[in-house]
């Protein structure tokens, strides 16, 4: 995934044993930063690009009301006026910290985020000092990497407007332009002393999710970036694989989401059934389940960090709570609100929070997040291999 640590917005899709709820990438979304009603620090111009502030944690605030939403915005279009600006208005208002609005093309654009492939140039960018933007991540085979752009390069015009000044939301979107792929876009970039101008041509690029490797002692590292579509999966087939005995590192660090179903899969692969988590909508109670016949006996240490959200905490809440995983690294971000979409009058869309999910063990995770069994900073993933081989997780 192009960013490190994103928002996500939640909302109930479909039925997995109960539920599934989707995590609607926020940060491909110009517009919702725009409006302020996401907080924003880093951003990529593919599916995932909204940061928070590290420690920034607070509840999403009360339900909007839907139907005064779509009145406000009907009234505006009855004056002429923008319907979709008028609930952008109405939502920032409301005090609902992940509600939002989208256009047509913008709502496409997040349902694509979540089968992992965007168009874009592949990087991102933060604000590193100041009001200058620099490039944080660039991904491989990408336009971007093509041009020999680096991370830590400072990023100074788009198009030829400079981004100096600009939120770092408003410089994707212009990474993003029109999001046709094959289409071009001009980047002056700064490198120390040196600066030079490329011309990049947008392109469909695919994330990967999921790594999987073999350390020297045996050990299974699993590093899931984002649950898009297949990630439970890939992470359920690779423990299936695994020789007998060999402990697990479930990497989860900086994973902003993605689709609460595939991160009950990937629970899937470690518990045998039951529950994954609970939610509420609108006051009625719903759960989430894992499937039968995952391995519960392989020794498996889960490492977090505040950059862990949403799915991803309910997949550490799960694994937590009933004992399966020993936790190590910091506490994790703290967004467990659900949302839902409501079509507006002008075809635009509003995502309003309709409730929260807590661990199987009744504890909250919106605004409070989840306190790691073992409290590791930099050294967390020496101290988590340590603690895997006290499990017997090493071969």
């Amino acid at each position: 995934m192009p960013a490190g640590t994103d928002h996500l917005c939640i909302r109930p899709r479909g039925v997995l044993r109960g539920a599934v709820l989707t995590l609607v990438f926020a940060g491909v979304l110009a517009t919702a930063a725009a409006t302020g009603s996401l907080p924003r620090q880093e951003s990529a111009d593919g599916p995932a690009g909204a940061s928070t502030r590290a420690g920034q944690r607070s509840p999403a605030g009360a339900p909007v009301d839907s139907a005064a939403l779509n009145r406000a915005a009907a009234a505006a279009m009855a004056d002429g006026k923008s319907g979709k600006q008028a609930a952008e208005e109405f939502v920032s208002r409301s005090g609902d910290r992940w509600g939002a609005v989208y256009d047509k093309k913008e709502y496409a654009e997040f349902e694509q985020a979540l089968d992992g492939a965007y168009t874009g140039v592949g990087l991102s960018a933060g604000r590193v000092g100041g009001d200058r933007v620099r490039v944080t991540r660039v991904q491989a085979g990408g336009p971007a990497e093509r041009a020999g752009i680096k991370a830590g390069d400072r990023l100074v015009s788009v198009d030829g407007r400079p981004v100096d000044g600009l939120s770092v939301s408003q410089a994707v979107a212009l990474l993003r332009g029109d999001g046709v792929p094959g289409s071009a876009v001009s980047l002056r970039v700064e490198r120390g002393r040196a600066a030079w101008t490329r011309t990049l041509h947008r392109a469909r690029l695919a994330t990967d999710p999921v790594t999987v490797r073999r350390l020297d002692d045996g050990t299974l590292l699993i590093r899931v970036a984002a649950f898009t579509k297949g990630a439970g999966t890939r992470v359920r087939d690779a423990v299936r694989a695994a020789p007998a005995g060999a402990g697990v590192l479930l990497d989860l660090r900086g994973n902003a989401g993605g689709l609460v179903a595939e991160a009950a899969v990937a629970a899937s692969a470690f518990l045998d059934g039951g529950l994954v988590a609970t939610y509420d909508v609108e006051g009625e109670q719903r759960a989430v389940y894992a499937d039968r016949g995952g391995d519960t006996g392989r020794p498996l240490v889960a490492l977090i960090d505040g950059g862990t959200m949403s799915a991803a905490e309910l997949l550490t809440g799960a694994l937590q709570d009933r004992g399966r995983a020993v936790t190590v690294g910091s506490r994790t971000f703290g967004k467990g609100s659900v949302q839902m979409p409501s079509a507006l009058p002008d075809g635009s869309v509003a995502e309003l929070t309709v409730g929260h999910y807590r661990t199987p063990a009744g504890h909250a995770v919106d605004g409070r997040g989840i306190t790691p069994d073992l409290t590791a900073g930099e050294r967390a993933e020496e101290r988590a291999k340590t603690v895997l081989s006290g499990l017997g997780g090493a071969s």
